[in-house]
């Protein structure tokens, strides 16, 4: 019998792959419009990385790379776990993926049995719960609030924790909030994964975007029990060239890296090069990431001080590049919200509803200031 499968039928798109289209769409069609959906920065690569591609291109470094990843880019990850992270994850525990979403992906399918469950942390990234859902496994949400910062209770974590619970996972600096959790709540939630044997899933792409505090992997805690998951997009303005990496225990590592070879087999070999300059070429690394990270700084401090005298309710978060802002004042249900930012602000924004934030709206403010305050002129006028 023809037609989709049961999962697949089952399946949400990506809220935020979908609006972004959207609006890059009315872009295309001469619609002024100032899209603040994807979570992409707004800044070049950095020209040391392009040149490094551009070396591995005339190089002849274009054949298949293997599904783990090239050994060198592995053993740089490794050393950048150990260096800015303080994990002793060594390269043969390490894999490159198709960005950090593959890593997630085939991390649950590595890990999932059908109705095992997972705890994932509301609001969260709107893939989190789809994914587990494919690999036939069971999200269950655990929420936190704006009145919190968006910082989970990890009583409340524990309270969830069933024997069918596998994972839970753990993303700070967070998407959508910006949350970032303190060391004794991440402390805490390894405690949790290491009295009833769980995984911790860290999802750590945005670890160098934080504004206030400092960044703590929850491995060092739970070493034998946390994958770490990052990537290039956000720290190295490399959205495009999809290579995302993780370290964990060797058994689960191993099970993503067969996934990939039954999939994707690997990513680009060329950016894979230009990945290993990214973390070898630590010197001009921090350089452009503290540039980036003083020009979100800024745009925060733009959007949050305008969205608030607006009198939309939006907490200062202190990391990654998004706010949720309550827009009950515009429209009682987010999406219309968002559907009348769009059609009268021409401002694109992302409604909450697939990252469990009813009432809101996020905010990505990885784009120029002029932008924000232009967005902020227009959704004033329809205020």
């Amino acid at each position: 019998m023809r037609g989709l499968s049961d999962r697949v039928r089952a399946l949400k798109p990506s809220a935020t792959v979908a609006v972004n289209a959207k609006a890059m769409a009315l872009r295309r069609q001469g619609v002024d419009l100032i899209a603040m959906t994807a979570g992409e920065p707004d800044f070049d690569t950095p020209a040391f990385v392009k040149e490094a591609a551009i070396r591995a291109l005339a190089a002849g470094k274009t054949k298949y790379a293997p599904p783990a990843g090239i050994p060198e880019l592995r053993e740089a990850i490794s050393a950048k776990f150990k260096r800015e992270n303080g994990l002793d994850i060594p390269p043969e525990a390490t894999v490159v993926t198709v960005g950090g979403k593959q890593a997630l992906f085939n991390l649950f399918q590595a890990i999932l049995n059908p109705g095992d469950e997972v705890i994932v942390i509301g609001p969260y990234w709107v893939s989190y719960p789809e994914m587990v859902r494919f690999a036939e496994g069971v999200p269950v949400e655990v929420r936190t609030g704006p009145e919190s910062g968006f910082i989970p209770d990890p009583a409340e974590i524990e309270h969830r924790i069933t024997a069918r619970t596998k994972a839970i996972v753990v993303n700070s600096p967070g998407n959508p909030t910006g949350a970032v959790y303190p060391k004794e709540v991440l402390v805490a939630i390894a405690e949790l994964a290491n009295k009833y044997d769980l995984y911790i899933v860290s999802d750590e792409i945005y670890e160098h975007l934080i504004y206030e505090g400092e960044h703590f992997s929850p491995g060092l805690v739970a070493p034998e029990r946390t994958i770490t998951v990052n990537g290039a997009a956000k720290a190295f303005a490399m959205t495009g060239w999809r290579i995302g990496y993780a370290g964990g225990p060797r058994e689960v590592i191993q099970g993503i890296i067969d996934v990939s070879s039954q999939s994707t087999t690997s990513p680009d070999t060329i950016a894979q090069w230009a990945m290993v300059e990214a973390l070898n070429n630590v010197e001009e690394a921090q350089k452009f990431i503290q540039m980036a990270r003083e020009a979100y700084r800024a745009r925060r401090e733009i959007i949050v001080e305008g969205l608030n005298a607006l009198g939309l309710p939006t907490p200062r978060v202190s990391g990654a590049f998004y706010v949720l802002s309550d827009v009950s004042r515009i429209h009682p249900d987010e999406g219309q919200a968002a559907l009348r930012l769009l059609e009268e602000a021409r401002v694109a924004v992302v409604p909450g509803t697939d990252f469990a934030a009813p009432r809101h709206v996020r905010f990505s403010y990885a784009t120029g200031e002029a932008q924000i305050q232009e967005a902020l002129r227009r959704i004033a006028a329809i205020l």
